[in-house]
């Protein structure tokens, strides 16, 4: 979720936050177009971004249906998340090494072909088992997209780097919002229906990027498969990604089981979570930079962390409240937004590896604990009541909180080195204008005294 944008800089000179014409293929000129104003190759990868981010929460409003059409527990529909999420995240692994052999263009088209056709073999699945495995072929195919599509939108994007991410974080949000809407409006013709959805959204997407978007050949150098695990070796990321791994927890654990508690239909269900959507994106792309900006990383995360836990734990106490429930759902979208962001941008600071790198690693270990999560507590559901999958979900992100604190200082100073990094590259800025101002001076001196004379 995924998520969550890694568009933060890391300890690197400024020349590096230009995309490398190898990676992201030729259109790398930050034109100075507005932010609507973008080449068609760019609409066609932002179109496949919001279908792909639909995926996240797309099953949320049919699980009490598959549930009881398929004669199945929720323990084994929580299955369709653990599979999805656990194969998504080993295969972050590997998208670097992927991508920087076969370039961007072709792992994208990789993995498009992937999701449709395993999104189209969940559809036509008969039993739960089947769509289960057939789920994770669909997480293997979204790993490759989502790691490479940033990259692409950068590279090709006008308005330069910043109109690119905020152009990608709309897509994410935008996924992530109407993925349960979606979900709720197919879903009550049939459970099929969302699958089937998706497999035509992904397969005109795939149409779009294959003939719009220019060639990419890999880049020169490349890249290692261990160096994201490698990576983990740094505390400041080994921290924050298991900080990431607790509040994951508490997340699916609403995306997986909240559902069942609240009993009602398909629709309130698409509608409950299109609302929890609308707040992740909100907070995500407008609110979290700005409590960055009045408070700092580190105690907006704090912050963000503490008051998620209350609401986990506020589902657990009026777990038999159903408006309590969906109320406290809607707004732990706001917390979810705040920490995507937040977590990603500090994830971003605390290690010196390149940005691909750490989010490789980051992604690994955050959607372990996304995977694991439904299950257990499907299975804790059925044994305790559906009290206490809530409250160890709330236990978890404040223990993610506590995680966080641990490393305060490595937060805080890498968000303070971010700072001074941009004060430097103003003043590099700066030096360049003046240096520019002379030469102009020097060169307009004769044709000056020319005229005078």
């Amino acid at each position: 979720m995924s998520t969550v944008s890694d568009h933060h800089t890391t300890h690197q000179p400024r020349h590096a936050l230009v995309p490398d014409p190898e990676t992201v293929g030729p259109a790398t000129g930050r034109r100075r177009g507005g932010l609507l104003d973008q080449p068609t190759s760019v609409w066609a990868v932002a179109f496949a971004c919001v279908v792909s981010f639909m995926g996240i929460g797309l099953v949320d409003p049919i699980l009490p249906t598959m549930a009881s059409q398929l004669d199945a527990t929720p323990a084994q529909i929580s299955l369709l998340f653990t599979s999805y999420l656990l194969v998504t995240s080993v295969a972050m692994l590997i998208t670097g090494w992927v991508s920087s052999r076969i370039g961007a263009k072709k792992t994208l088209i990789t993995g498009l072909v992937i999701i449709v056709v395993f999104s189209a073999l969940a559809g036509l699945s008969s039993g739960v088992s089947g769509i289960i495995g057939f789920r994770a072929g669909w997480g293997l195919g979204n790993a490759l997209f989502i790691a490479t599509s940033l990259a692409v939108i950068v590279g090709a994007a006008s308005g330069g780097f910043e109109g690119a991410i905020i152009l990608y974080e709309a897509a994410l949000g935008l996924g992530i919002a109407l993925g349960p809407l979606v979900g709720g409006l197919l879903g009550g013709i049939s459970w099929r229906g969302p699958f089937f959805g998706v497999a035509t959204l992904m397969a005109i997407a795939l149409v779009l990027v294959t003939t719009l978007l220019q060639p990419t050949p890999p880049p020169a150098e490349k890249a290692r498969i261990s160096a994201p695990l490698k990576a983990l070796r740094y505390r400041g990321l080994l921290t924050v990604s298991l900080t990431a791994l607790l509040y994951n927890w508490g997340f699916f654990t609403i995306l997986g089981y909240a559902p069942y508690p609240m009993k009602v239909g398909v629709h309130q269900l698409g509608f409950v979570f299109f609302g929890w959507g609308v707040l992740v994106a909100i907070f995500a792309v407008f609110v979290a930079p700005r409590a960055q900006k009045a408070i700092g990383t580190a105690r907006s995360l704090y912050l963000t962390l503490f008051l998620m836990s209350i609401d986990v734990a506020a589902i657990a106490v009026f777990v038999q409240t159903p408006w309590v429930v969906m109320l406290c759902v809607i707004l732990s979208g706001a917390f979810i937004g705040m920490n995507n962001t937040l977590v990603t941008a500090t994830v971003m600071l605390v290690a010196p590896v390149p940005r691909p790198t750490a989010s490789a690693a980051y992604s690994f270990v955050r959607f372990i604990g996304g995977g694991i999560a439904p299950f257990v507590a499907g299975l804790l559901a059925a044994r305790y009541g559906d009290a206490l999958p809530f409250a160890i979900g709330g236990a978890a992100v404040f223990a993610g909180m506590l995680v966080a604190m641990t490393a305060h200082r490595l937060i805080s100073g890498a968000n303070a080195g971010n700072d001074q990094e941009v004060t430097e590259e103003l003043e590099e800025v700066t030096e360049e204008l003046e240096e520019v101002t002379e030469e102009l001076e020097e060169n307009h001196a004769p044709a000056t005294e020319a005229v005078r004379a």
